[in-house]
């Protein structure tokens, strides 16, 4: 199992407690790139879909479970 596999298997197993900086690394793996930043909002996108996340410690497990739907793993 790779690292990506495990984050990834690790998320969605337990969607709380995850920091802004590990959506981060997941999604710039997967394609997105950080388009632009205002305060403490970062979008991300990969030519179809653009992603707002707010840059939170925790983030809410709203976040995480869209971060996983846009990467097709839900």
């Amino acid at each position: 199992m790779s690292k990506k596999e495990k984050l990834i298997y690790e998320l969605k197993n337990n969607q709380t407690n995850v920091r802004f900086e590990i959506l981060e690394k997941l999604l710039l793996a997967n394609g997105f790139i950080l388009k632009g930043v205002k305060g403490s909002h970062h979008q991300f996108g990969n030519g179809k879909l653009l992603l707002t996340l707010p840059y939170h410690k925790p983030m809410k497990p709203f976040y995480v479970k869209l971060v996983l739907k846009s990467i097709g793993e839900i």
